[in-house]
Formats: C-alpha cells, sequence, structure tokens
C-alpha cells in the first residue's frame, strides 16, 4: 500500500444546514454535492473532501445516538493551509465568534509545525496548522 492522503472525512452532525454554513462560511470549503436523499452534503477541502451526514437522515440513523458533550465521533479533524499565518487565521475566526485555543508547535504528518485548535458548531474540534 502507498497512502496518498486522506480522501475525505465523515461528520455526524445535528444541524446539518448549520454544519453547511459553518464550512462554507468560515472555513470556505464550497459545496461538492449534495445527497438531500439520504442526509448527506460533501465539502471540498483542498483535495479532500469533509462529508456532513445528518443524524436524521438515513445514513447518519445507522450511527446510533447523536454527537455530544459526552460521545464525539472522533476526537479532532486537522486542516493543513497552505501559506499558514497563525496570527491571521485566529483574527479570522474570532471575527466569526470562535474562541481559538492555545497556538503552538505539535507534530503532524508534514513533522513538527505551528497550529491551532478550535471547535465547530457541532462541538468536533478542529487543528489548522501549515501544509
Amino acid at each position: 500500500m502507498n497512502i496518498q492522503g486522506i480522501d475525505h472525512v465523515v461528520l455526524r452532525v445535528r444541524d446539518l444546514d448549520g454544519a453547511v454554513s459553518f464550512y462554507q462560511r468560515v472555513l470556505g470549503c464550497p459545496v461538492e454535492r449534495r445527497q438531500d436523499a439520504i442526509g448527506m452534503v460533501q465539502m471540498r477541502a483542498g483535495r479532500a473532501l469533509i462529508d456532513l451526514v445528518s443524524v436524521d437522515g438515513s445514513l447518519g440513523q445507522r450511527g446510533g445516538a447523536a454527537p455530544g458533550r459526552d460521545g464525539h465521533n472522533m476526537d479532532h479533524l486537522c486542516l493543513a493551509l497552505a501559506n499558514f499565518d497563525p496570527d491571521a487565521v485566529k483574527s479570522e475566526l474570532e471575527r466569526h465568534g470562535i474562541v481559538v485555543g492555545e497556538i503552538g508547535s505539535r507534530f503532524g504528518a508534514s513533522g513538527e509545525g505551528v497550529s491551532l485548535y478550535f471547535t465547530d458548531p457541532e462541538g468536533n474540534r478542529i487543528e489548522l496548522r501549515g501544509a
């Protein structure tokens, strides 16, 4: 096997329209495809997709209880950004009312690098770091 990267990540969400709005408006991920019959919207994130699945849709119901304070679908999603300026990104996120965690150096797929964390409206933790 020769893995080239992440193709997509799937997040089960309680408020599909709110999640789509957040990923589109705040992170700049355009809608790639909608599959309303199964309650899924696929958002483009560079070469990868972020699939948002409504917990009320036919696909989302297969996953059990909705994510919440005591249970999550994942620990976090890390998105690599080109030309990453952590202070500028933090300011942009805060402009949208998002509380940003500490900016720090962390290890990831591209080695040691500066990143920051925040949560989306569904409580999913997101890490942004330089590519």
